[in-house]
């Protein structure tokens, strides 16, 4: 749904700074048209565009989908430049945040353009949930056996093995054996909505 252009005290945005000067520039670093970011972002080219002129000053959760569809952060999106973040992730900072049954450790720093992650996939968990979005994905079998199929192609990869793939591509992953999978997992940042992120489950096996 297409958010209204009419003024609310929410999009007035008296407590951020302007972001006019980096808001056309980050789109066009990602590569997208007006409309095509105003699409996805729920609003209409002519709010977008006011947003970049600086005629209208955009809300939290506007700058949280903005950030998304560029593939950048709400401080980059402010102008705030973080000079000396940290490039090393020790393994004592990895917090563990689990969700679906899976556990993703962040294995790469916040804010870049490709997200590291270590996953650990349970037995039975999620295996039947088929993923279609944009970007590519690049995994590396820790421990255990990987089922995955990609498209109407079946795999079963051990440790040591690795995929690399268009994750356009509908995708599935299942751990083989009863004590799971261990896997190293990266992917870019081409953002898109969770709901288009899993097209749920479908009948069948995976291999």
């Amino acid at each position: 749904m297409e958010a209204s252009d009419a003024a609310s005290p929410a999009d007035q945005g008296d407590d951020l700074p302007a972001v006019a000067p980096q808001l056309r520039a980050l789109r066009r670093r990602a590569g997208l048209t007006l409309e095509a970011a105003a699409r996805a972002a729920g609003l209409s080219p002519a709010h977008l565009s006011r947003l970049e002129t600086g005629h209208r000053q955009p809300s939290l959760p506007m700058l949280l989908a903005l950030a998304r569809i560029y593939g950048t952060t709400v401080s980059e999106l402010l102008g705030e430049r973080v000079a000396d973040r940290d490039a090393i992730v020790r393994s004592a900072d990895m917090e563990p945040t689990r969700a679906g049954g899976w556990t993703y450790l962040q294995a790469g720093a916040p804010g870049r353009a490709m997200q590291a992650l270590r996953v650990q996939v349970p037995y039975g968990s999620q295996g039947d949930i088929v993923r279609v979005h944009p970007g590519e994905e690049w995994l590396y079998v820790l421990k255990g056996r990987l089922r995955l199929r990609l498209g109407d192609t079946a795999h079963l990869l051990a440790p040591g093995d690795s995929a690399h793939f268009d994750s356009l591509t509908p995708h599935r992953l299942a751990a083989e054996g009863h004590d799971g999978v261990e896997l190293l997992f990266v992917h870019t940042l081409l953002q898109s909505p969770t709901a288009t992120l899993c097209l749920g489950p479908l009948t069948g096996e995976l291999l």
